[in-house]
C-alpha cells in the first residue's frame, strides 16, 4: 500500500464518518413521536409574519401572546414547559425562538427542544378509541390502561398485555354500546 492509498482510505473514512454524524445529529421526529410540540410550533410559526421573525425577543413575546389563546390542556402544558406562560418556573424560549427565526421546520425545532426537555415530546393528545372497531391486540398497553382508567376500573394482577385485553373484554359489555 502506498502512502497515497492510505490518504485516500483516511479521506473515505472521514467522509463516511462525517455523513453518519450529520445524519444522526439532524434526526427529525415523526409527527406521532412529538405530536403536541409539532402542532403547536407549526401553528405558531404560520401565524408569524416575516417582520416578526427578525428578532428572537419578538418571537418570544409573540409566543407568550400565542400561549394565552391556547385552549387544549396538552398544548397549554407545552407552553408551560417551554416558558410561554407567566407561571412557568423555567423556560427554554431561546431554544424555541432561534430555530423559528432561522425558519427551521417544526419537527427539527421539536427535536432540538426534546434534547433540552424530554417531557415535551411525552405530551400526547387524547385519542378517542372506538372499541367496536379496534383490534385491542394492536393497541399499546398505555392505551389499554387509559381505557380502564376512563371506566374507573382497575386491572388487579395484570402484568402482560393479554391480561389487560382480557379485563377490557370482560367489562366491554357494561361500558360499550354495540352498534347495530
Amino acid at each position: 500500500m502506498t502512502p497515497l492509498d492510505v490518504k485516500i482510505g483516511q479521506m473515505w473514512f472521514f467522509v463516511v464518518f462525517s455523513a453518519a454524524y450529520i445524519i444522526t445529529s439532524t434526526h427529525t421526529l415523526k409527527r406521532e413521536d412529538c405530536e403536541v410540540c409539532i402542532n403547536v410550533v407549526e401553528r405558531f410559526s404560520k401565524g408569524l409574519t416575516d417582520d416578526l421573525k427578525t428578532s428572537q425577543r419578538t418571537i418570544e413575546h409573540e409566543f407568550r401572546k400565542f400561549c394565552k389563546t391556547i385552549k387544549d390542556d396538552k398544548e397549554d402544558r407545552f407552553c408551560y414547559y417551554v416558558g410561554g406562560k407567566e407561571e412557568s418556573a423555567t423556560g427554554i424560549l431561546g431554544d424555541l425562538s432561534w430555530p423559528i427565526k432561522a425558519s427551521m421546520p417544526a419537527d427539527v425545532v421539536c427535536s432540538k427542544l426534546n434534547k433540552k426537555d424530554s417531557q415535551l415530546c411525552a405530551l400526547r393528545y387524547e385519542k378517542e378509541i372506538d372499541l367496536n372497531a379496534v383490534d385491542l391486540k394492536k393497541l399499546k398497553v398505555r392505551d389499554l390502561k387509559k381505557i380502564l382508567n376512563k371506566w374507573n376500573e382497575v386491572c388487579e394482577g395484570c402484568i402482560e398485555k393479554s391480561d389487560y385485553i382480557k379485563r377490557i373484554e370482560e367489562l366491554k359489555s357494561t361500558y360499550v354500546k354495540e352498534e347495530l
